[in-house]
């Protein structure tokens, strides 16, 4: 399921926008491919990096071993409930390493969970948001996080991975 998958609009798209990097950090392998399909399905160029769990999506953020020649990514979408190092740790980690912070974490969970939702903010996650169940609200969430968070908001400069 760890793996990176490149996906590009057609020729329509404006050629100096720049191809986001999102870093999808979720254990289902439905999720992912739901995850994919919609992304594909907003027409955004994107390259999606999915890790299974939070060892390996630190591993995508410091750029170490097999993920050495990653480009940063520009978002990561965070799931809380990981096998291993949890999505909680994952976001400590994040917002905890001057060189990672400013990376936008969006976490995406199940949880609706008050102290979820306050520990995650608290942690200084951008923002929460409730996995969608149904079909039509998943492809409504992938495009507002197109046109809000690729589009509108003017994200830092792209730095190479830390290489810790």
């Amino acid at each position: 399921m760890d793996s990176s998958v490149s996906e590009s609009a057609d020729s329509s798209e404006k050629t100096a926008e720049r191809i986001a990097v999102i870093l999808l950090v979720e254990d289902s392998l439905a999720d992912v491919r739901l995850m994919q399909e919609v992304l594909r399905e907003t027409g955004l160029p994107h390259q999606l990096v999915v890790a299974g769990d939070g060892e390996r999506a630190l591993r995508v953020m410091r750029g170490q071993g097999e993920y050495a020649n990653q480009v940063r990514p520009d978002i990561v979408l965070l799931d809380l409930n990981l096998p291993g190092m949890d999505g909680r740790e994952v976001l400590r980690t994040i917002k905890e390493d001057p060189r990672m912070r400013r990376v936008p974490v969006l976490v995406l969970s199940t949880s609706t969970a008050e102290s979820d939702i306050v520990a995650s903010y608290d942690a200084h996650a951008n923002c929460y948001l409730s996995k969608p169940v149904d079909l039509a609200d998943f492809f409504r969430l992938a495009e507002a996080l197109r046109d809000f968070w690729l589009r509108l908001v003017l994200l830092p400069p792209r730095l190479p991975a830390v290489g810790l």
